[in-house]
This record gives structure tokens, C-alpha cells and sequence, in this order.
């Protein structure tokens, strides 16, 4: 399998450290093709490891996904099933930034990491996904972490059903992430219609004053503007626009209800 033409462009920071380490099989593929050719590394799409302000894009762009894809291997084993809805969110993710060939590398890459887990074992798993999550700490900001979590949650959401062991999962993420697990259950109430979920939605509750109300809702605006993610591409940014607008129309819920 050809790592390059699935990645694309430039090679980011998730090429490194614990998520390189998981995927080191495919990198170190990439890294020794470049250099048996005699040149600087680079990756289809003619970036090289330095450049320019597209190139970082890029990287960012594509260590986001290739994190995703790392996470989601935890996310989706954890119940120990491998559901086909879950594997096709995560397939038109891949499909819409990469074309149906990239999908089914990415495919290919995830089910390696499901034999990686196999190999490992559950724990030892575990403790590389969370050094992994410790590595996205490092490198990207408090907002992409928090659209990192919410394309796990949809993952999750995607077959109907949500055992308590993928939520203990997700919680488990965002902890590592260094995301208050409360953005969890927000993020699982956000399709709710209910005055009950708005409030689930701001991780508030009906006794909060209406400044606290005000408070926590400027707060979540302020970290979930899609602008805030725009360098990780326009699917992120669309997802994390409609999370914007949900978190908007919960708190247009509350603020109904209580004349504000």
C-alpha cells in the first residue's frame, strides 16, 4: 500500500513520535522510497518536509486525519465489534479529502492498527493510544482537539447505538486530550430537541443562573468557531460549523424558556 498517495501532500507532525510509532510501517515506507530516490523525503503532491504556509496546511490537515484514524481504531474496538456504519464515517471522511482510492487505503490503514491492537493486546494498546493523545497535545490547538473529539463521537453515534464501553472510550480521549470529559455528554445531546439537552449541550444544568447561562455559552462560541479550524480543511470546518450551530440553537432553547 502506497502511504504517500493515501496522505497526500505534506508529511505532518503525526508521522512522529507515539502515532508514527503505531503507523511506523507505512512512514518508514515513504522515508526509505525518498531517500533510495536521492532526494529530500517528500510525499505525492510535490510538498517537502519545509516550505510554505500551504505546505503547514497540509500537514495540519493530514495529521488530523491520520489522528483520527489512530483514535477511532480505539474508539471502534472498544465494545470489541467493528461495525460497517462506523468504518463508512470514517470512509467518507477519507473519501471526501483523498477520492475512493485514498478511502480504501485509509480503510486498509485502520484495520492494520485493529491487528496492531490484536498483537499488542487491549493495555498495552491503550497506553500507545494515550501517548498518542499526549503527542496531539503537543502539537495541536484546544479547538482542533475539541473537532478531533467530535468526529469520534460521530464514529461512535453512527450504528444507533452506543455502549458504555465507547463512551468510557471517548471519555478516555478527550481526559488524554486534555478535554473536560463534560464535552462527551455535550457532544452526545447536540441532535436532542429537549429543553433537558440544551442544557446537556452547554454542560449546564436548569438551577444555573442566567449569567452563568450567558457565560458558558459565550465560552463554547468562542471555542468551537469553525474559523478557529479552517486550517484543517473544509470537511472540519463543516463539521465544526454545524456543531456551532446546534450549540447556537440549544442555547436559543434556554434562553426562550427562560425570557431571556
Amino acid at each position: 500500500m502506497a502511504f504517500g498517495k493515501w496522505i497526500g501532500g505534506y508529511l505532518g507532525w503525526s508521522a512522529f513520535g507515539p502515532i508514527g510509532a503505531l503507523i511506523g510501517f507505512l512512514v518508514g515506507s515513504v522515508w526509505d522510497k525518498a531517500v533510495e530516490a536521492g532526494g529530500t523525503p517528500r510525499l505525492e503532491g510535490g510538498s517537502s518536509f519545509t516550505g510554505t504556509t500551504r505546505q503547514t496546511r497540509e500537514g495540519d490537515r493530514n495529521s488530523f486525519l491520520l489522528s483520527m484514524l489512530v483514535l477511532a481504531a480505539y474508539i471502534i474496538r472498544a465494545d470489541g465489534r467493528v461495525m460497517h456504519s462506523e468504518m463508512e464515517v470514517v470512509r467518507g471522511v477519507l473519501r471526501q479529502n483523498f477520492g475512493e482510492g485514498g478511502a480504501k487505503q485509509g480503510e486498509e490503514i485502520l484495520r492494520q492498527l485493529f491487528e496492531e491492537e490484536k498483537r499488542m493486546g487491549k493495555q498495552q494498546f491503550r497506553q500507545k493510544i494515550q501517548d498518542s493523545c499526549r503527542q496531539i497535545v503537543s502539537h495541536m490547538d484546544y479547538s482542533g482537539r475539541l473537532q478531533l473529539l467530535n468526529f469520534l463521537v460521530m464514529i461512535a453515534q453512527a450504528d444507533g447505538y452506543l455502549p458504555q464501553s465507547e463512551v468510557n472510550a471517548l471519555k478516555d480521549v478527550a481526559q488524554w486530550m486534555q478535554i473536560p470529559v463534560s464535552e462527551v455528554d455535550s457532544m452526545l445531546h447536540l441532535n436532542g430537541n429537549s429543553l433537558e439537552d440544551a442544557y446537556k449541550v452547554l454542560g449546564l444544568t436548569p438551577d444555573a443562573t442566567d449569567e452563568e447561562v450567558r457565560k458558558t455559552y459565550r465560552k463554547l462560541a468562542l471555542e468551537h468557531h469553525p474559523d478557529r479550524v479552517s486550517n484543517l480543511g473544509e470537511d472540519v470546518r463543516k463539521a465544526a460549523e454545524k456543531k456551532f450551530q446546534e450549540i447556537n440553537a440549544a442555547k436559543e432553547r434556554i434562553y426562550k424558556a427562560r425570557g431571556l
